[in-house]
């Protein structure tokens, strides 16, 4: 199977995506700590989010592209199905 060709807007909307998560994760604190980030900033940055998922999903419709594309390795099988990890595998003994 080919690899999908994706237009230059949909080039953008996931670099934009991107860099905007990796802001995200950059100026992560923990609980408790005032975020370096203004409350307005973060508005903002879930905003931007919002409107690029909503585009991208225009896009996919209008390619006839289903949106459950997930990662995969190239020389590696296509993943069939859903893979489903108990809670309770999670736990500590």
């Amino acid at each position: 199977m080919s690899e999908i060709e994706f237009s230059k807007e949909e080039q953008i909307l996931r670099a934009v995506k991107k860099v905007l998560t990796e802001v995200i994760k950059d100026t992560a604190t923990e609980p408790g700590i005032k975020h370096p980030l203004s409350e307005n900033t973060v508005t903002g940055l879930r905003d931007c989010l919002i409107l690029i998922s909503q585009r991208e999903q225009e896009l996919a419709a209008e390619n006839n592209r289903p949106m459950e594309m997930r990662p995969h390795f190239k020389d590696g099988p296509k993943p069939q199905g859903d893979v489903v990890v108990p809670i309770d595998s999670l736990k500590k003994k």
